[in-house]
């Protein structure tokens, strides 16, 4: 077994935690943007802003040549997956603790492990099973659902889990073929699309006041930074060393729940989200493991 050089481990935590950093602003801006914008009109502004970004970028970088129309049907499924989960996530933000919603979409890896088999031609095997039921498990300690009243915040907070783990498994498969720039090209322009259908839908489309467009561009750059910095660390280090770090974000989003919007801090989310963790843990060591036999 060889481990990655110290250098390449440095760089990695360091590009984790910019994409920790990135995800917790984010959760915030949402926040803050809740107050004017509902959901679907922060998704069609953060998506023009994204759009322009990527174009920007894009040109300086000389990676536009890569933008092509190939796979625009599994590009529409990713990114109507990751439309869905992500409107679900910001109104989550809006209704429960942020470090409740981060608990629970952390759930996301699981997912995908449970739902690869079907779309990506995986086994489903006894240990993912496993990890599924222990995270399932691991979701309930964090929201402790009342079932006579189910909290809609946890429920969406779930659903947007199911809608990342189904964007990921679109970009597995498309990365396969198209570049970044392309993957990131046809996410902002079709999400931009699919945000002001929703927005207009009853035709009135409220317009960010002064105060609170500096958060829409900031829910945008943090948006495209933390993905970005997510890809990039796992450049340097292998998903089993990577994907733990990610942890960190949820005792930062906890005090900054608490700081900005005096949020009360329950124990119970950090004792269902360790248990997510395990699950996330063991289901990345094993497919590690695999994939080294492999070699």
């Amino acid at each position: 077994m060889t481990k990655a050089p110290p250098s390449n481990m440095i760089m990695a935590a360091l590009w984790m935690a910019g994409a920790v950093v990135s995800f917790s602003t984010m959760a915030v801006a949402g926040r803050l943007v809740s107050i004017e914008l509902d959901t679907f009109e922060l998704m069609t502004y953060r998506s023009v802003i994204s759009l322009v970004l990527v174009l920007v970028i894009g040109g300086v970088a000389g990676t536009l040549g890569q933008i092509d129309a190939r796979n625009l049907k599994l590009h529409s499924l990713r990114n109507l997956s990751h439309f869905t989960g992500q409107n679900l996530w910001f109104a989550a933000i809006t209704m429960i603790p942020l470090a409740q919603v981060v608990a629970i979409e952390f759930t996301s890896p699981i997912w995908v492990a449970l739902l690869a088999p079907f779309f990506l031609s995986e086994r489903l095997t006894p240990l993912r099973i496993f990890v599924a039921v222990l995270g399932f498990i691991g979701v309930l300690i964090v929201a402790r659902p009342d079932m006579s009243n189910l909290e809609l915040g946890s429920i969406f907070a779930a659903g947007s889990a199911i809608g990342f783990a189904g964007s990921a498994i679109a970009t597995k498969k498309l990365t396969a073929t198209s570049s970044t720039t392309c993957i990131l090209f046809w996410l902002a322009l079709m999400q931009a699309v699919f945000g002001i259908i929703t927005a207009a839908w009853d035709g009135d489309v409220a317009v960010p006041s002064a105060e609170v467009i500096p958060w829409v561009a900031v829910v945008a750059c943090t948006g495209l930074g933390a993905h970005f910095c997510l890809t990039t660390a796992l450049t340097h280090a292998p998903a089993v060393v990577v994907m733990p770090m990610d942890f960190v974000r949820l005792p930062l989003v906890a005090i900054l729940g608490i700081i900005i919007f005096g949020e009360n801090l329950e124990v119970w989310v950090f004792v269902g989200a360790a248990i997510i963790f395990g699950a996330n843990y063991l289901n990345i060591s094993s497919e590690a493991r695999k994939n080294r036999r492999l070699t």
